[in-house]
């Protein structure tokens, strides 16, 4: 029985993971240089990760200046960046069934509860845990575990959504089974753990979607 939803947020509600790749590049393309996608590709999900954006400007680049450009970008993209297919039908699901909801991210809580409240989603969450809540983000499985602890629910009983390996790897650890929709950003990467892949959450109707899952053994 399937007594909670987790969901990340960046990449499964809204896509501000492409953004943020397309954001650096444009950083680069306005002077002059090529941005690595793959090297920012491969930090999408995961946070404290070692990685400089800026190693093609020098080290005497003018970081401050980087900084501010890249996220003048980055918001002026998110700005107009719609919720992903799917979610608010699975949101919308949950709460007439009176399934609990849960966001846990490797953002900090500035950045998804301001996304939350700019969607109209607050009201469909029942708890937001971050990276601000846990000691160790994702892959570790903390701020799953915490997800379920804040909504009263063993974690063999809730499902989770995932874009990320780095996220589908946390909720695996938590005993959580997980379902992976990649975004642009994560479609190439596999995902050893996931119980379910899909393209678009609006693959499957929400009653059909939690109906196969909870019918498949563990």
């Amino acid at each position: 029985m399937i007594r909670a939803l987790i969901l990340d947020f960046d990449g499964l509600i809204l896509d501000t993971e492409t953004p943020l790749l397309q954001a650096w590049s444009q950083v680069h393309e306005d002077a002059g240089l090529k941005f690595d996608v793959q090297a920012g590709q491969h930090i999408i999900g995961h946070s404290g990760v070692a990685y400089d954006p800026w190693a093609a400007f020098g080290p005497h680049a003018d970081l401050v200046d980087l900084e501010r450009r890249f996220q003048q970008h980055k918001e002026r993209i998110c700005a107009h960046q719609p919720i992903l297919p799917g979610v608010q039908t699975l949101l919308d699901y949950a709460q007439a069934q009176k399934l609990p909801v849960a966001v846990a991210s490797n953002s900090a809580h500035d950045h998804v509860d301001g996304y939350l409240a700019r969607l109209g989603l607050t009201p469909f969450i029942q708890t937001t845990v971050c990276r601000d809540d846990v000691t160790a983000p994702k892959p570790a499985p903390d701020v799953y575990l915490a997800a379920c602890a804040s909504l009263g629910v063993d974690p063999a009983a809730a499902l989770a959504f995932e874009d990320s390996p780095p996220g589908h790897l946390a909720a695996h650890a938590a005993g959580i089974r997980v379902v992976v929709v990649p975004n642009p950003s994560t479609q190439h990467y596999t995902f050893p753990h996931a119980t379910l892949r899909l393209t678009s959450l609006a693959d499957l109707a929400p009653h059909a979607l939690l109906g196969k899952l909870a019918r498949q053994p563990r």
